[in-house]
Formats: structure tokens, C-alpha cells, sequence
């Protein structure tokens, strides 16, 4: 059984995200704290999913850009598989146009420990983009809820 309880303090949830540092290209979008039960069930962990929005990168050639990563708070789990997906807007719906996985020790955001998906711009139309993350712990049981940043307009269209 695969169980994800969400964190309703305010404080808490406060305290646990003032200590997230996202890289300084991008304003960082974070999702709120999760709790995972370990496949022992011994007792849940706490983590954050992390995520900084799209942006243009930085290294040539031009494309829409945007990092994920995670944040051990408590309990079981060292490792994760991070997987985060562009997501572009398109009428009303929502596209994946970029996806890519890692598996990553917890961190802050710093460049060894993240994972990066890009999608090259074919123009620079405005367009609406955001991302899409999933954490899983390795070794430890959790639900498929995922987390999405906030939408922004990045001068990028595919």
C-alpha cells in the first residue's frame, strides 16, 4: 500500500521550506511537505519536492529550462528518483514537451544534485509553461502525487 499524507501546519510547513534554497537563475516554486511510509511501515518520513520555474538557459542554445530536486526533513530514505517534465500550454491543455529522471541524494538545489529538463525554442513566442515533478523514494513506499510550479510566460515556443 502506497500512502502519502500532506502536512496541514502552517507553521511547520513555514519552517520546513525557509531552509530551501533554489539556484539564483530562477524564483523557486515548492510544493508542500510530504510524508512517506516506509515499505516496513515502522513510521513516515517527511520530504520536500522542489522545483524552480521555467526559464531561459543560461548556456547557448536557447531553451526553455527548469531543475527539480528534493529535501529530506525526516525518516527513511537517502535516495529519490526525481523526475520532472515540461509542461507548455497550448489552448487550455497542458503538453509535456520535455521529461527527465535521476536518481538523486537529497540536496538544496545546487547543481549536483538536481535534474534539469530543457526543450530547445523553435521562436520566441510568449507562451505559458510550468513543470511537473514526481519524487520516489527508493526503497520506501509513497503515493503518485506530483507537484507542479506555479505557470510563467517564458519567450520560448516549440
Amino acid at each position: 500500500m502506497r500512502t502519502r499524507t500532506f502536512l496541514t501546519s502552517a507553521a511547520l510547513t513555514t519552517a520546513l521550506l525557509a531552509g530551501s534554497v533554489a539556484p539564483a537563475t530562477a524564483a523557486p516554486a515548492t510544493a508542500a511537505p510530504a510524508t512517506a511510509a516506509p515499505a516496513t511501515a515502522k513510521g513516515p518520513g517527511v520530504f520536500v519536492t522542489n522545483g524552480d520555474r521555467v526559464h531561459i538557459s543560461s548556456t547557448p542554445p536557447r531553451t526553455a529550462s527548469a531543475h527539480a530536486w528534493w529535501t529530506h526533513v525526516s525518516g527513511p530514505g537517502t535516495k529519490a528518483k526525481v523526475t520532472i517534465w515540461l509542461q507548455m500550454k497550448s489552448g487550455k491543455k497542458w503538453h509535456s514537451v520535455a521529461r527527465n529522471a535521476k536518481n538523486l541524494k537529497s540536496g538544496n538545489g545546487g547543481s549536483a544534485r538536481r535534474v534539469v529538463a530543457r526543450k530547445k525554442c523553435a521562436n520566441r513566442s510568449k507562451r505559458q509553461w510550468r513543470t511537473k515533478i514526481d519524487v520516489d523514494l527508493i526503497g520506501v513506499a509513497d503515493s503518485p502525487e506530483k507537484a507542479y510550479t506555479k505557470p510563467v510566460t517564458v519567450k520560448c515556443g516549440v
